[in-house]
């Protein structure tokens, strides 16, 4: 296989996902009772063959640097294999902060060409899909194109967030790209950008040059649509699960799709890696069920202790539900402590929240989701209606009533 170097975007903070990215970019949001959003792209590159990444970190890196460490969890430890976390940097030409997807990568070409690499892999550090990008590199190699883009078929919903393609031929793998379009607002094209994006070394740079000098510094906006007129550009066609998790529902869907008999996502063929020494999971006792508990098409791991009701929810390392609770449709992060016969529905919380005894948050009216940031504690009997979001670190206190309606915020 040629020499690649995978460059990974994973500094973004994501606004639609509120309270949960206060204080960590997406690509390191929990996910799966045990992951973070990060390990899935990561996995793909160690079940590729793909040892070399620097990952471009901005907003708020510690969560990332402490979760992606030295690169070991994912065999990207040795002479030739590293996981190189590529901060902003202050130096006589750069700027100390990156302008763009393309300008956080023409900040650091001198460690890309340090590595002298065949190709160039550009990705997403927040998507939640499986792919072997050897078969990508394969198509690219056989067209014999300059750069070739992951797509996969436009959702029905939500065109409008997305670059959209259109691909000429009928071949189920791809063809060349004819027109190119940054997130219009309908549906004009029909394949949406994974970004992902394979690049021949020299077609990047000059394209990273003459985009430096410009106001704008992104691939889809500025980089994409320049090189359809001078390059062979073409569309690669990925049919699998792809989780885009942007928006706080979508995010709550992709791990819903972890469920059922025949999930969509399936975890045990898919080999993907984590830290398990972040947050300590690797030293997490066996999960304690209670002869009180009842669980039902839930995921939950070690650290857990479940003596009430869960049904249908994503519980992490060290999640507590108390005796006579009910944890429905909800994503629990670590660390929550559900009181006694408190009811949690639709709701995602954030690590070291606290649910009081008898408190109801959400409902099953398939409404907006509730959401409960870092650390905050709900008042015992509080009355949490859907769609409430409560900020990061607020106590008993800072709740001046009882009862909060759909759309409120707690701060």
């Amino acid at each position: 296989m040629p020499n690649i170097l995978a460059l990974m975007l994973a500094g973004g903070r994501v606004d639609e996902l509120d309270v949960l990215t206060y204080f960590r970019p997406k690509s390191v949001l929990p996910f799966g009772a045990l992951y973070r959003i990060i390990d899935f792209p990561m996995s793909n590159l160690m079940n590729s063959g793909m040892e070399k990444v620097g990952i471009l970190s901005q907003y708020r890196p510690l969560r990332l640097i402490g979760h992606i460490a030295n690169g070991q969890p994912w065999d990207m430890v040795g002479r030739n294999r590293f996981a190189t976390i590529l901060p902003p940097f202050k130096g006589r030409e750069a700027s100390d902060w990156y302008k763009g997807t393309a300008d956080a990568v023409y900040q650091n070409l001198d460690f890309i060409k340090m590595n002298k690499p065949d190709l160039i892999l550009i990705l997403s550090g927040d998507h939640i899909y499986k792919m072997d990008y050897r078969t990508l590199i394969n198509f690219h190699l056989e067209k014999k194109a300059d750069v070739t883009i992951g797509f996969t078929p436009l959702p029905k919903e939500g065109a409008s967030r997305f670059g959209q393609a259109t691909i000429e031929g009928w071949s189920r793998r791809g063809g060349k790209v004819t027109r190119y379009a940054e997130k219009p607002k309908k549906q004009l094209l029909d394949w949406a950008s994974l970004t992902i994006y394979l690049f021949n070394p020299q077609v990047l740079y000059e394209a990273l040059e003459a985009n430096a000098v410009k106001d704008s510094h992104e691939f889809g906006k500025d980089i994409i649509p320049a090189l359809l007129e001078s390059v062979k550009v073409f569309g690669f066609k990925h049919y699998g699960y792809w989780g885009y998790t942007r928006t706080l529902e979508e995010y709550w869907q992709t791990n819903m799709d972890l469920r059922g008999q025949k999930p969509r996502i399936d975890l045990a063929s898919w080999q993907v890696m984590t830290n398990m020494a972040d947050r300590n999971i690797c030293d997490c006792p066996p999960a304690i069920v209670g002869p009180s508990a009842s669980i039902e098409d839930s995921l939950f791991y070690s650290g857990c202790t479940i003596r009430g009701k869960v049904i249908g929810s994503v519980l992490f390392p060290g999640v507590v539900v108390e005796e006579g609770a009910v944890v429905k449709d909800s994503i629990l992060f670590f660390d929550t402590v559900v009181k006694r016969e408190a009811q949690v529905v639709r709701t995602i919380t954030d690590i070291l929240t606290r649910v009081g005894a008898r408190a109801r948050i959400g409902d099953d009216s398939r409404g907006a989701l509730s959401v409960l940031g870092t650390r905050s504690s709900i008042p015992d009997e509080a009355l949490i209606h859907q769609g409430v979001t409560v900020h990061p670190y607020v106590d008993e206190n800072r709740f001046s009533k009882n009862e909060y309606h759909p759309g409120e915020v707690v701060k």
